[in-house]
C-alpha cells in the first residue's frame, strides 16, 4: 500500500507540524516515508509545500509526479488549487475554507470555491472558525489533519493520535489535549 500526499499552505499555518505528525506516525508504525519540503518565504506569509510519500514498499524518490498524488491537504484554499496538476480523478482534496489573503491579486472567493467544488472528491471546512469556536486557536492544523485521517488509510487515526501526543509532549499536557481535541473535531466533522 502507498499514499502520496501533498501538504500546502502559507508560512506560519502549521503545515510542517502536520508533516511532522504524519512522519512520526509512519516511523512508529514501520511505514516507509520520504519527504521533501519547499518553503516560499521562510517567514509567515510565503507559500509552504511538502511532499510526503508513505508506503509499505521501498520508496525511491521523495517527489510526487504530476497526476500521482492521492491527497492534497491544504490549510488555504488557493494553495490547494496551486497543486491540482498533481492529482487525478481518484484523488482527494481536503482544505480549509478560510482564506488567507496575502497577495494583491488573490482570486475572487466565489471563483475559488466554485473551482474547488467542481472537483470530484473535496472536503472543505472553516477550520480557523472551528478552532476559535472550540477555544483551540493554535490547533487549526490538527483539525485539518483529523479531516484527512480517513483518507490517509496507510496510517490509522489512533496512530496519528499517538504521534500528536509524542510530538507535542514537550509543550505540555494542555497543548497535547488541545491538539488531540482538534484532531478529533476534524475527524468527526470531516465525515459529515
Amino acid at each position: 500500500m502507498k499514499k502520496d500526499i501533498i501538504l500546502s499552505g502559507v508560512g506560519g499555518q502549521g503545515i510542517l507540524s502536520i508533516a511532522t505528525v504524519i512522519g512520526e506516525a509512519a516511523t512508529e508504525s514501520g511505514v516507509n516515508l520520504k519527504q521533501a519540503e519547499v518553503h516560499g518565504m521562510s517567514q509567515r506569509g510565503g507559500d509552504v509545500q511538502s511532499n510526503l510519500r508513505l508506503s509499505t514498499e521501498e520508496i525511491f524518490s521523495d517527489l510526487i509526479p504530476q497526476g500521482a498524488a492521492d491527497i492534497i491537504i491544504s490549510m488555504e484554499p488557493m494553495e490547494a488549487l496551486r497543486y491540482l496538476p498533481y492529482i487525478n480523478k481518484e484523488s482527494w482534496v481536503i482544505t480549509s475554507s478560510n482564506t488567507f489573503i496575502n497577495i494583491p491579486n488573490y482570486p475572487e472567493e466565489s471563483k475559488l470555491f466554485s473551482e474547488l467544488s467542481s472537483l470530484p472528491h473535496v472536503i472543505q471546512l472553516p477550520i480557523e472558525d472551528l478552532a476559535k469556536e472550540h477555544k483551540i486557536h493554535k490547533s487549526a492544523n490538527m483539525i485539518l489533519l483529523g479531516m484527512a485521517a480517513p483518507y490517509i488509510e496507510i496510517l490509522t487515526p489512533d496512530q496519528l493520535r499517538s504521534a500528536i501526543a509524542t510530538i507535542f509532549a514537550r509543550k505540555g499536557e494542555k497543548v497535547v489535549e488541545d491538539n488531540l481535541k482538534a484532531f478529533d473535531l476534524g475527524l468527526e466533522n470531516g465525515k459529515k
